[in-house]
């Protein structure tokens, strides 16, 4: 799996995250279980909740852009946290992203809480290619 940052001197009301991957499949996993670890503790999951996503988007970075706004809309609408995703991205434009994701529900009795993600924001958003993979810069509305 890449690796994924929270840097404190980016934002000060939001969340900021750097997120790396080997690939883009690397990268879009890993971009969710650091939205996850915003959101939560992870290993205090029940992991218990399976589902399938199918996203399309003309480009790259609105494809991540959009996946990470349905991890969101998931924990608002279902309140379910996924921090284990594999993820599939094809295409040339217009890209395909398919996903098997694995979490549970939030239950505050067992889940210890994080942060409430609102939104992805466009600020300092990027998403790039670097030397061995793919790197994006984030910037949560918390």
């Amino acid at each position: 799996m890449g690796r994924y940052t929270f840097p404190e001197d980016s934002v000060l009301a939001d969340c900021a995250m750097e997120v790396e991957g080997s690939s883009l499949d690397d990268l879009f996993e890993t971009a969710a279980m650091a939205l996850a670890c915003i959101m939560v503790d992870p290993t205090t999951v029940a992991m218990t909740v399976e589902r399938a996503i199918a996203l399309d988007a003309d480009e790259l970075d609105i494809l991540l852009y959009d996946w990470l706004s349905e991890l969101i809309f998931l924990k608002d609408r279902d309140g379910e946290v996924f921090p284990s995703a594999r993820v599939r991205v094809t295409g040339k434009g217009p890209y395909q992203l398919r996903a098997d994701l694995h979490g549970g529900r939030l239950d505050r009795s067992t889940t210890a809480l994080g942060a409430d993600p609102k939104a992805v924001t466009l600020h300092r958003f990027a998403l790039e290619p670097v030397d061995g993979g793919w790197r994006a810069t984030v910037v949560i509305d918390i």
